[in-house]
């Protein structure tokens, strides 16, 4: 990992954003050579950053193999824990569904890694690759002039993010930037592109749990009276535990003494896993739907969450984000191996005049990116929507309807195959890295 030297540096792309998806799309374009700059707010490496803190991220088979390739699944498959199966049920209710990794002719369903774990492998890549990084810097606006845009950023300690401590600052001039920085992306908003916003009107409560059973590499969704629960296996015998609620309810549960709060989520899960005896601290989130009107805008790319921000329920946002970044960077090298090719084409000629140099904002590129992504996004919003939404109601047919459903899909290998697509990234055109091939 390297730091550019001066306040106002050229580079061919430029990322606003740090986080995992935004650090992986540095390492994948890191061997196109093509000059890279990241730019994040926090300080290099430290769990300051909001993507690296305790909460677990559920890898898909697909962003393992994103992760191979990147050279980052080697410093966390030791601490990454296998999904074998997936329960689904309904508190009080007859509804329930499986699937077994096994039965559908995999190793695993898919992965579960703390944050913080996955956030220090990034960050070991990026000093092993020599990636230019700019930390902590906070981007403050963005203009388009002539083929570049004009990137602004105010250097701080890393004290206070909030750049108040400031100490300088200064502009990056790219051919393409990146919007990887976050729901509320900065970057985004300043290329004029829009985004609404869905409030769900629900709180993810986050923590730790640990029960008298092993939990078996068995992942657990429970729809309770409260809102969703999510229980995932972790390292060292643990469970990470997603439980939503409505906020009043959820500010009530995080203030229950630990006592207290086993016992309700004894009553809510049950005693598959025997007695819950001890639980970690305690974080609310709140949660909604946010979806950027465009992928793209002149020479800017939208990725991860600042294009979309999906619920938890499904577990898809991370891996949904992660492709966003394996697919731009394969737009990237596709089209730079055929600019490759057509100037070494242009030598032929008698009296060849010399190729432009390769432009990674160039507009026909952007719109191949934009056109790739719009139906894994639409797959996979519409399948989270529709789950939060069919979770939450509380009307007794709905609950029966639901109930049924379970059974029904709880009966048809069909429908378990169709569902474990997901554990591939398999919406539509898959990338290369998701598939485990090289980008060129």
């Amino acid at each position: 990992m390297s730091k550019p030297d001066t306040a106002h540096i050229s580079t061919d792309i430029a990322i606003a954003g740090g986080g995992l998806v935004g650090a992986s799309l540095a390492l994948a374009l890191s061997r196109l050579s093509l000059k890279v700059v990241l730019i994040e707010a926090s300080p290099a490496g430290t769990v300051g950053q909001p993507s690296f803190d305790e909460r677990t991220t559920a890898l898909s088979n697909g962003s393992r193999r994103i992760f191979e390739a990147l050279g980052v699944w080697r410093l966390i498959e030791r601490e990454a824990t296998a999904i074998r199966r997936i329960h689904v049920s309904d508190q009080g209710r007859f509804g329930f569904a499986r699937i077994d990794a096994a039965e559908q002719g995999l190793d695993a369903l898919g992965y579960v890694v703390i944050n913080r774990v996955m956030g220090a492998a990034m960050w070991r890549r990026l000093e092993e690759e020599g990636v230019s990084v700019l930390a902590p810097a906070r981007v403050t606006g963005m203009h388009l002039t002539d083929d570049r845009q004009h990137i602004e950023y105010q250097r701080h300690s890393g004290e206070d993010p909030s750049g108040e401590d400031a100490s300088g600052g200064g502009v990056i001039r790219a051919r393409l930037a990146v919007a990887a920085d976050g729901a509320n992306s900065v970057l985004r908003q300043c290329a004029g592109v829009g985004a609404s916003r869905w409030d769900y009107q629900q709180v993810a409560l986050i923590a730790n749990v640990f029960a008298q059973r092993f939990h078996d590499h068995v992942a657990y969704e429970r729809f309770t009276p409260a809102g969703p629960l999510a229980l995932l296996p972790i390292s060292d015998g643990r469970l990470g535990l997603i439980w939503t609620f409505d906020p009043a309810q959820a500010e009530e549960m995080v203030r229950l003494p630990e006592q207290a709060f086993l016992a309700r989520l004894q009553e809510a899960f049950g005693f598959r896993l025997g007695r819950f005896v001890r639980v970690g601290t305690r974080h609310l989130y709140p949660l909604s739907l946010t979806r950027s009107d465009e992928h793209v805008a002149p020479r800017l790319a939208i990725v991860g969450n600042a294009a979309q921000s999906l619920h938890p329920i499904a577990g898809q946002g991370f891996n949904l984000g992660l492709r966003d970044a394996a697919s731009l960077a394969e737009v990237l090298a596709d089209a730079r191996t055929q600019h490759a090719e057509h100037a070494r084409g242009a030598e032929g000629d008698p009296r060849p005049a010399p190729p432009p140099p390769f432009d990674p904002g160039d507009g026909a590129m952007l719109d191949r990116y934009r056109s790739w992504r719009l139906a894994d996004r639409g797959n996979i919003i519409r399948f989270t929507d529709g789950l939060v939404r069919l979770s939450s109601q509380p009307f007794g047919p709905v609950k029966l309807l639901r109930d049924a459903g379970m059974l029904a899909f709880d009966l048809m290998p069909a429908a378990k195959g169709v569902l474990s697509q997901l554990s591939l990234g398999a919406a539509g055109r898959v990338p290369k890295l998701a598939r485990g091939a090289p980008l060129r």
